[in-house]
């Protein structure tokens, strides 16, 4: 019998057990199904990336259906983060499992869940915060901007501001992207500094993420999704919202003692945010600003509810110049991004390839601690190259809702009450730009208010613009300075900590909260802000630069440090040298050219030392900076002293020996 008509059925058979191709879904997955949303990365010599189609959804979608067709999983394509990142979806399955899953695919660079962010709020409890009226104009505080103002006995952890102004009032020509939920237009005090910006919340998501059918903006509220129209529309949530189990907003709020989750009125976070770094100065009413002068891009990301994780990385990139797919290129890209917003986790790989390119595009990003009551610093402001910012009490001390780690470059103020009465007014909050609309914001002059004694602002989420702000005025002065080279003025420049009597040492966070504490450098960063010698320092001192040369030093091998990308202000010359070994790591004892431009050594192993370069101006302003250089060990010897032959070629000597021995004439016998 022939074996044709079986190997038919075995392949049939087959055919039918094997798991289904299908073609990426265009239509949306029903909602409340389970579904994973992950943002995949394809890695830049992907076989998936070679047909570029001229449509942006049936690029997409042919990724997802290609990828889909490996894992075995049917994928719907998602929008478009970045060149080659994308969001994709598959039912059935968690976020967590179909990352993991997509992770080890040859073609993927990597896979993350795409998690929500939501904006900054300072706990509700009465040492945190007071019970909240509608603010007016006229409102207090007592103690005003007391954050701006130079620092004395009451206001400790003031930036002076004021002191940073008599260098520059900030260019305009300088921008700073706030990311955020959108600004109000409208306010007289914004006006006139705002920029068009972009608008990343699109149409509804269900509890997975997946975008619904119809189409609805319940979040956004705009009606229209992604546009260029970045307006804060109000992210409030009513009681019945947050209560309802078939909404989109079931219990997005906070609870009460007794479990009952409740209304949040919509924050106007981002006018605020922006209203710190930006709002209109020295025009005889409303408020002061750090920036002054600066412009401000809004970038709205977050909406009721929070924010995904894909619209913010793609307004990161948006901000700083780089194509986001479906979005208009940005005419005006961000030398500075304040990011108020955070959620749990340490940095994704999302988040570390996101940041690194905006870095690379030479802009500086900000982002708040968090409001966790002193715990560990969360995404993304515990992402290298992000300048984290944790909040102070005006005395100088950690304030008790602020989170602090090891990963926060830097403290300022956050805004606290001191009393805590419900009826009392707050005595040193944030005072800022906002909106006197509960939910819904109300429109022209006739609703934009300041926060106030009694509507106090509060929270990281006011820190990080204070730093935010003064690194736009630092650059006003010196825009060739690097996103590393910004964070290291901050910090050189920043304010030692007070150490407040009856005060606790603030420890390293763990899963218990921490109220106020002293802070100390591994908690808060490197001090307190202090906007005037930071600005001053960007001004005036030479920004070292140091070059290792071969990169990847060799034991055994000569290596050279020059310092030939140094700067001096204009008119100036490098009056001297100095090169300090501050730790040899027993791999390096000396510096041969201490004094010289460039300096040298010859390590004796593998290993790293440590080293710094000092170098003062024909002005006296002295720069300095510190390096760790990596030192490989040195490669295996392969032959040498006095040509002594390696082991290999013994062996082959040997054996060679051995068929000469094989081959010799054989013996006569006489």
């Amino acid at each position: 019998m022939s074996t044709t008509p079986l190997k038919i059925l075995a392949s049939l058979a087959l055919a039918l057990l094997a798991p289904p191709v299908l073609q990426a879904q265009t239509s949306q997955a029903p909602a409340g199904a389970m579904t994973a949303r992950v943002i995949v990365k394809f890695k830049s010599d992907s076989a998936l990336l070679r047909q570029q189609p001229a449509d942006i959804l049936q690029m997409h979608a042919g990724r997802a259906q290609a990828l889909g067709a490996r894992v075995g999983l049917p994928l719907q394509a998602g929008h478009g983060v970045a060149e080659r990142t994308q969001v994709v979806f598959a039912s059935g399955l968690t976020s967590a499992a179909l990352a993991q899953r997509l992770s080890s695919e040859k073609d993927v660079e990597y896979a993350v869940p795409d998690r929500r962010k939501s904006r900054r709020v300072a706990p509700n409890d009465p040492l945190y915060t007071t019970a909240g009226t509608p603010g007016t104009s006229s409102g207090g505080p007592v103690a005003g901007q007391w954050y701006l103002r130079a620092p004395n006995s009451v206001t400790v952890s003031a930036i002076n501001a004021e002191g940073a102004w008599d260098v520059t009032s900030g260019s305009a020509s300088m921008v700073v992207a706030v990311l955020d939920t959108g600004v109000r237009f409208d306010h007289p005090d914004l006006a006139v500094k705002l920029l068009d910006g972009y608008d990343f919340v699109g149409a509804d998501r269900n509890d997975n993420g997946v975008t619904l059918v119809p189409n609805t903006f319940l979040s956004s509220k705009d009606g229209n999704g992604v546009d260029a129209n970045a307006s804060d529309e109000g992210d409030g949530i009513t009681l019945t919202e947050t209560n309802d189990p078939a909404g989109l907003f079931y219990h997005c709020t906070s609870q009460d003692d007794t479990g009952q989750y409740l209304e949040e009125r919509s924050s106007w976070h981002g006018t605020q945010v922006s209203g710190l770094i930006g709002a209109l100065t020295n025009n005889g009413t409303g408020m002061a600003s750090v920036g002054r002068n600066v412009r401000v891009l809004p970038v709205r990301v977050l909406s009721k509810c929070g924010g995904w994780d894909s619209d913010i990385t793609a307004g990161m990139l948006w901000a700083a110049g780089i194509a986001v797919p479906g979005a208009a290129a940005n005419p005006t890209p961000a030398k500075v991004l304040n990011l108020s917003l955070g959620g749990s986790g340490t940095c994704s790989a999302l988040y570390t390839d996101i940041v690194g390119q905006v870095n690379a595009r030479g802009a500086v990003i900000v982002a708040s601690a968090g409001n966790g009551a002193g715990l560990a610093v969360s995404e993304p402001a515990n992402c290298e190259g992000v300048i984290g910012v944790a909040g102070l009490r005006h005395a100088g001390s950690k304030v008790g809702y602020s989170d602090i780690g090891p990963e926060v470059s830097i403290s300022a103020p956050a805004g606290n009450c001191v009393n805590t009465g419900s009826t009392e007014p707050c005595l040193y909050p944030i005072l800022t730009t906002s909106n006197s609309g509960d939910f819904n914001p109300v429109a022209g002059a006739g609703g934009a208010i300041y926060t106030d004694a009694f509507n106090a602002t509060l929270g990281t989420s006011f820190s990080a613009p204070l730093v935010a702000g003064t690194a736009a005025l630092m650059l006003s002065v010196r825009p060739d300075l690097s996103p590393a080279e910004v964070r290291r003025f901050l910090r050189s420049s920043a304010r030692a900590f007070p150490s407040l009597p009856g005060v606790p040492a603030c420890r390293a966070p763990n899963s218990t909260p921490q109220d106020e504490c002293n802070c100390t450098t591994t908690t808060c960063g490197a001090g307190m802000l202090d906007a005037a010698t930071a600005v001053a320092a960007a001004a005036n001192d030479p920004i070292v630069r140091i070059d290792v040369t071969p990169s990847q030093p060799a034991a055994g091998t000569a290596f050279t440090l020059t310092s030939a990308q140094t700067a001096v202000v204009a008119g100036r010359s490098i009056a001297s040298y100095n090169w300090t070994l501050v730790s040899g790591g027993g791999i390096v004892s000396s510096l041969s050219g201490a004094n010289t431009a460039s300096a040298s050594a010859t390590p004796t192993a593998g290993g790293s030392f440590i080293v710094t370069l000092t170098v003062t101006d024909s002005l006296g302003e002295t720069g300095s900076q510190t390096v760790e250089v990596s030192v490989t060990g040195a490669p295996p010897s392969s032959g040498g002293g006095g040509g002594a032959l390696g082991l290999g070629w013994l062996a082959a000597l040997l054996l060679a020996v051995f068929a000469l021995w094989r081959a010799r004439p054989a013996a006569r016998v006489g």
